[in-house]
């Protein structure tokens, strides 16, 4: 009787140490192998051109490439691929952007290792898995609370404190715009000031600080 090909993973993280532990995880498990490991979304991207992967485990925020652009990049020339997040950051809008990206998979870094592998023998086998506090955040998630493009510039701007004039020469609009798109993003975030638009944005993962 053949034996069974183990699950090829490719994992995906700007940090040495996590991959160390992450690999050793994968390869404890009699059914998984590691076959390549990237510190960048560029990386993983110039990975699976040139090598074959079952499982991509791909953090969220690296320098360059983050992992929501490079699942989008991969998934078109490589459509079949699968991929789990595995971050540390639990927003509701990096689950929602991560899993309109494809992503099967939205896990938390301090998951244990036996529902690590069980995620990954279940996104191989073609299910999604995402635990129940991702799921509950996601479901949490107000209706009709995306922002456009320019409303996404403008927060942030906000963030990043910069005031009504500020943002319209940055932009080249003027400061009623601006104060017509402040209004619409405080609306869209249900809160009631630039400070509040601030926390929320960072906490939800809207805005990411560099």
């Amino acid at each position: 009787m053949a034996e069974r090909r183990k699950i090829r993973v490719l994992i995906v993280d700007d940090h040495p140490v996590v991959r160390f532990g992450i690999a050793a995880i994968i390869g404890s498990q009699p059914d998984m192998a590691v076959v390549g490991e990237a510190n960048s979304g560029e990386e993983a991207c110039q990975f699976c051109v040139k090598n074959e992967a079952d499982i991509v485990l791909m953090d969220l925020r690296m320098p360059g490439m983050n992992g929501v652009d490079a699942i989008t990049a991969i998934r078109k020339f490589s459509p079949e691929l699968r991929f789990i997040v595995l971050t540390t950051y639990d927003g509701d809008e990096d689950i929602f952007r991560a899993l309109a990206a494809g992503a099967q998979a939205y896990l938390l870094k301090a998951m244990s290792h036996v529902e690590l592998a069980n995620a990954i023998r279940k996104v191989h086998a073609g299910l999604k898995f995402l635990p129940e506090t991702i799921s509950k955040t996601l479901g949490d998630r107000m209706p009709g609370s995306e922002l456009s493009p320019r409303e996404l510039q403008v927060l942030n701007l906000i963030v990043d404190g910069r005031s009504n004039r500020e943002i319209g020469e940055a932009l080249g609009i003027s400061e009623a715009t601006v104060k017509w798109h402040v209004n619409i993003i405080l609306s869209r975030l249900h809160v009631t000031d630039r400070t509040q638009a601030t926390v929320a944005a960072l906490k939800r993962g809207i805005v990411h600080l560099d």
